[in-house]
């Protein structure tokens, strides 16, 4: 989906990357968002209708699609599934506010760190990690675009992380080697994601 479309249907991943991003006029371009299994890319634009920024697959997705046609009908019929398509974008709001600290406010090292850390706790909690792995398909490139910076600071700060011995990055494996050291280093609090069961 790109900038100015009009989806008639909002896209619930099922597998693989996603992103949302925003691309300025000199080609730069900016990934604000990851979304994983589980993640509604783009459920906002069921009222938003026109959207303001693209959607791009990072990865092979698998897709499935609920029309803003039913997506009205729940609302209007089911109010415990509306709020939980409402708890949904209060959590894309959360990742947003934390992403925006660490962009502002963290050291690359730890912004990495915090990103990390996140990616793991949701992918755990959609049964994607192994151990305290993950298949992570995004090239230095791409995530140069979510932290900002370019390739060549993006992989001096993975090496970072690689030489105080929290990860291993190896082809498209993130292996977290020291959960609570890269917990801290990132001042990660995963109470953001929401991902505690409770009535809603």
């Amino acid at each position: 989906m790109t900038v100015g479309s009009r989806p008639g249907h909002s896209s619930l991943l099922l597998d693989g990357f996603a992103g949302r991003y925003k691309t300025l006029s000199d080609g730069g371009r900016q990934i604000t968002a990851l979304h994983v299994a589980g993640d509604f890319v783009d459920l906002h634009a069921f009222l938003l209708k026109t959207m303001d920024h693209g959607i791009t697959a990072l990865s092979r997705c698998r897709v499935g699609f609920a029309k803003h046609g039913a997506l009205k009908t729940i609302t209007e019929k089911a109010p415990h599934l509306a709020r939980l398509l409402w708890l949904d974008t209060l959590v894309d709001g959360a990742i947003h506010r934390e992403w925006i600290v660490a962009m502002g406010r963290r050291s690359r090292k730890s912004h990495l760190a915090h990103l990390i850390c996140e990616l793991f706790v949701r992918l755990e909690g959609v049964e994607r990690t192994s151990g305290a792995s993950f298949h992570f398909p995004l090239s230095q490139a791409e995530m140069a675009d979510v932290l900002g910076l370019s390739a060549v600071h993006m992989n001096r700060v993975i090496q970072n992380l690689r030489r105080e011995g929290l990860i291993s990055w190896v082809n498209h494996t993130i292996t977290i080697l020291d959960w609570d050291k890269i917990r801290e280093l990132a001042e990660f609090d995963p109470t953001y994601l929401s991902m505690v069961r409770e009535p809603r």
